[in-house]
C-alpha cells in the first residue's frame, strides 16, 4: 500500500538529460560551452563590427569540434549525430549568432555533401583539412533569382576540352569571403528538370572567381557573408562531388540534417534569452516587489517556458529519428518552423 512518504513527488528542479544524451555528450556539453564562454564570448561585441577571425576555425580544429561526428580515420572523433546537436547548442554562449553560422555552415552544410558522396581523394583534399580547421569551407545554393528554390538555379556547367566551364552567380553565402572552397550546386543539363544538377567542389581561388561584395545585414554582423561570381571557371572532372545530373537529390539530403541543426541552435538561444529575462524579472522591482512575482508576468514566463519544451522535444525526438536512418521531412520542417 502506498503511502505519502513512498509516492513519487514532483522534482521541479531536476536537470535529468534526454534520452539520446549520454555522460559523453555532458562532457562534450561543458567542454564547448567552457570553451565558448571563455575564448569566444569576450570578442563578441568586437566581432560584431568586424566579423570573426579565421583563428577561430583553427582553434575549433585543434580541439576536435570540428568533426564531431566524422570518422576517426579523416580526423574526426568518431562520434554521433547528437555531438553535432551538442555543438549547435552550446556554441551559442559565444554570444555571437554569426559565429554560431558560420561553424554550422562548414560543420553541418558544406562538409557532410563530401563524406556521404565525395570520392577518397576528395575527402584528403577537402574533408581532412576541413576537420583540422586548416580549411574553410562554404554551400553554394542561393541565387539572385533563386533562394528557397532549388530547382531555380541558373549557374551552370558545360563540358569543354575535357573539363567543366562554370559561369554564373551566388548570393548570402556564409564563409563565402574567408573560405578555401565552395561546394557549388550548378546545372548541367538544363533540359532535365531535377535530374540536370551536378554538385562541384571548386578551390576559390581559382580565376574566374570572384568574390563580389560583403553583404551588410540587419544583424549577424560577425558572419561573413558574400555575393559570389564565376565567371569561366574551369575544373576537371575530378572536382564534381557524386554522380553528374544527382546534385538536386544529393544536396536536398544535406538539407535536412542542416535544418535540424539550425532548429537545436535557435531553441538553445531561445532559452538563454528566456533565462536572462527570468533573471531580470526577479531583479528588477515595482511597486515594493519583484515584477517576475505579479501573475500576469508569472503567465508569461509559463507560456514561453511551455512553447520552448515543445519546441525541444520536437528537435531532440526528430534528431533520434533522423540518427535511426529515418528521413522524416515533415517534422524537420516543423521544428525548423517552431
Amino acid at each position: 500500500m502506498a503511502t505519502a512518504e513512498t509516492v513519487l513527488k514532483p522534482d521541479f528542479g531536476s536537470k535529468r538529460k534526454h534520452f539520446i544524451f549520454t555522460d559523453e555528450h555532458d562532457q562534450l556539453r561543458e567542454s564547448i560551452r567552457a570553451f565558448a564562454q571563455k575564448e569566444l564570448a569576450p570578442h563578441a561585441e568586437e566581432w560584431e563590427e568586424t566579423t570573426f577571425p579565421d583563428w577561430v576555425f583553427h582553434r575549433m580544429g585543434e580541439l576536435g569540434y570540428l568533426g564531431l561526428s566524422y570518422p576517426e580515420e579523416y580526423g574526426g572523433q568518431g562520434g554521433d549525430y547528437y555531438s553535432n546537436i551538442v555543438l549547435a547548442e552550446e556554441i551559442g554562449h559565444a554570444n555571437s549568432g554569426g559565429l554560431a553560422m558560420g561553424i554550422a555552415v562548414h560543420t553541418d552544410m558544406a562538409t557532410p555533401p563530401i563524406l556521404m558522396f565525395g570520392t577518397e581523394e576528395q575527402k584528403q583534399r577537402y574533408l581532412v583539412p576541413s576537420i583540422r580547421g586548416e580549411k574553410i569551407s562554404c554551400l553554394g545554393i542561393t541565387e539572385p533569382d533563386a533562394g528557397s528554390d532549388v530547382a531555380g538555379i541558373r549557374t551552370h556547367a558545360v563540358r569543354d576540352n575535357g573539363e567543366w566551364v562554370i559561369n554564373g552567380s551566388k548570393t548570402y553565402i556564409t564563409n563565402g569571403h574567408r573560405a578555401d572552397y565552395i561546394v557549388l550546386v550548378t546545372k548541367t543539363d538544363p533540359d532535365a528538370g531535377y535530374d540536370g544538377f551536378t554538385l562541384f567542389l571548386v578551390d576559390m581561388d581559382l580565376p574566374g572567381v570572384v568574390r563580389e561584395k560583403k553583404l551588410e545585414k540587419l544583424g549577424m554582423h560577425a558572419s561573413d557573408t558574400a555575393l559570389l561570381a564565376f565567371n569561366d571557371v574551369r575544373v576537371p572532372d575530378d572536382a564534381v562531388l557524386g554522380e553528374i545530373g544527382k546534385g538536386f537529390y544529393h544536396i536536398m539530403w544535406e538539407l535536412q540534417g542542416e535544418r535540424l541543426i539550425g532548429a537545436a541552435g535557435c531553441v538553445s538561444g531561445a532559452q538563454r534569452a528566456f533565462d536572462r529575462t527570468m533573471q531580470y524579472a526577479l531583479e528588477r522591482k515595482a511597486f515594493g516587489r519583484e515584477i517576475g512575482h505579479f501573475q500576469v508576468i508569472r503567465h508569461k514566463f509559463a507560456e514561453m517556458a511551455t512553447k520552448l519544451e515543445a519546441a525541444r522535444q520536437l528537435v531532440y525526438m526528430t534528431a533520434w529519428r533522423f540518427a535511426n536512418g529515418e528521413y522524416p521531412v515533415r517534422e524537420i520542417s516543423m521544428a525548423k518552423l517552431t
